[in-house]
């Protein structure tokens, strides 16, 4: 895999993540060397191409991944770890090529795409500090009025955890901040350690058989009949190939890299905090998440840091110093952390779709290359939902909700790899000053 302009640290370790000094196993698998015969070849060893592979050797297919750095190196092992449900943003918008019946069919899955990560996290007895209860914090009054609706649509569609509105004067429950006014409470989402998350999804794909090569970059795919990856050592030779690079994807495949905006997103870790002061923070041990266009999210680890991320640049140009440009943002939210240190800061790209739907489907005129990429921040459940439907699909079980992604249509960022990232900054500019106003 080609490094791309907009990936940070191409040719750099990666970041000290706060994930990396906690991760609970190492790992080291070899890079591909000679030739590799299998069923399906993945590329990519973030959470959809694990996924993926586990999906399809649990189907007997013998399945062979080739991850151009470490498992866990992208943004499954740097994101915020949020497991919120959902697939996507006002999926209503959709039903002109989907229909009702398809809508509902998204919000469906968005409900079940936390189910396979929790019975997989559970079946496998997989430690990545798993905590349930989320919260959505409101901006400005309007978002009440939203959360209300949402509220509503979940009980119609049976979704079987608690979920409650929280006025103003209820907030301080679940957040230490008088920033917000009020919040939709979920139980059904939450958070956890998304690094030890994949580690342990790679210790399950190598016990189910799955042939795991890291350090092994794809310089070349010859397509056809029978598909060859090659690697800088090596060739996989396979009937099937899966591209699950998302916002890595650089330059390996043109079509898809066009449909994806690499978005830089930007994370701290506190020292741990004193128990009172992080029991005044987040009484509930709750992930929180706003609603601005460069949104906050924060939550507790394990040993009571505050992890703050958030501002989502599309630059392809990190900030200098990630703790500084970071820090306000946060005090603006919990002033009561003035003076705690900053332990660790690192950021990492998010794929982005110009709909923000994820898009999952084959390539045009290859009918055994498949893809899914472009998760725009619900990555850590839809990557899990994307690899079952992608595994469906290659099994021959079509007809669902593979389909109905592949029916939506994804427009291609404008100004090529040189502009896009420009002209859609400028773009969020606008709407961040909309939201100003």
């Amino acid at each position: 895999m080609n490094p791309s302009r907009f990936e940070p640290g191409a040719h750099q370790s990666p970041p000290d993540t706060y994930y990396a000094a906690t991760a609970n196993r190492a790992l080291d698998y070899p890079p591909l060397q000679g030739e590799v015969k299998v069923d399906v070849c993945v590329i990519g060893g973030g959470f959809t191409g694990i996924n993926t592979a586990i999906e399809l050797a649990q189907r007997g297919f013998s399945v062979a991944l080739v991850e151009a750095r470490r498992i866990g190196w992208g943004a499954s092992g740097r994101n915020g770890g949020q497991l919120i449900r959902g697939i996507g943003h006002d999926v209503e918008r959709f039903a002109r090529w989907v229909g009702e019946d398809g809508v509902r069919a998204f919000k469906r899955m968005g409900i079940a795409a936390m189910q396979i990560v929790r019975e997989r996290i559970e079946l496998h007895d997989i430690a990545c500090d798993l905590t349930w209860g989320f919260c959505d914090v409101a901006n400005r009054p309007s978002d009440l009025e939203r959360f209300a609706r949402e509220q509503a649509d979940l009980e119609e569609l049976g979704y079987p955890h608690e979920v409650r509105l929280l006025p103003r004067e209820q907030l301080h429950e679940v957040i230490g901040s008088n920033r917000y006014w009020g919040g939709l409470v979920d139980m059904g989402s939450g958070h956890l350690h998304p690094l030890n998350l994949a580690l342990g999804e790679a210790v399950l794909a190598k016990r189910l058989g799955v042939h795991l090569y890291e350090h092994s970059p794809v310089t070349d795919i010859r397509y056809g009949n029978e598909l060859r990856v090659r690697t800088v050592r090596g060739e996989v030779h396979a009937r099937n190939l899966v591209l699950a690079c998302n916002a890595y994807i650089g330059r390996l495949e043109p079509w898809l890299s066009s449909k994806v905006m690499p978005a830089g997103s930007y994370l701290i870790a506190t020292e741990p905090l004193p128990r009172a002061l992080a029991q005044q923070v987040l009484p509930q041990n709750m992930a929180v998440c706003d609603q601005r266009i460069a949104l906050d999210y924060f939550r507790l680890t394990a040993d009571r840091r505050l992890l703050f991320g958030g501002a989502c640049h599309y630059s392809g140009r990190d900030p200098q110093d990630i703790g500084a440009y970071m820090r306000p943002k946060m005090l603006a939210v919990f002033p009561q952390l003035d003076g705690m240190r900053i332990d660790y800061q690192w950021g990492g790209m998010i794929g982005i779709g110009a709909n923000r739907l994820p898009q999952i489907g084959r390539l045009p005129r290859r009918a055994n290359v498949y893809y899914a990429q472009a998760y725009s921040g619900h990555g850590l459940n839809t990557t899990h939902l994307a690899a079952n439907l992608l595994a469906e699909a290659i099994a021959g079980q079509e007809g669902g909700g593979f389909d109905l992604f592949a029916k939506v249509p994804h427009a291609s960022f404008p100004g090529g790899a040189r502009l896009r990232s420009p002209l859609l900054a400028l773009g969020m500019l606008y709407h961040r000053l909309l939201e100003r106003r």
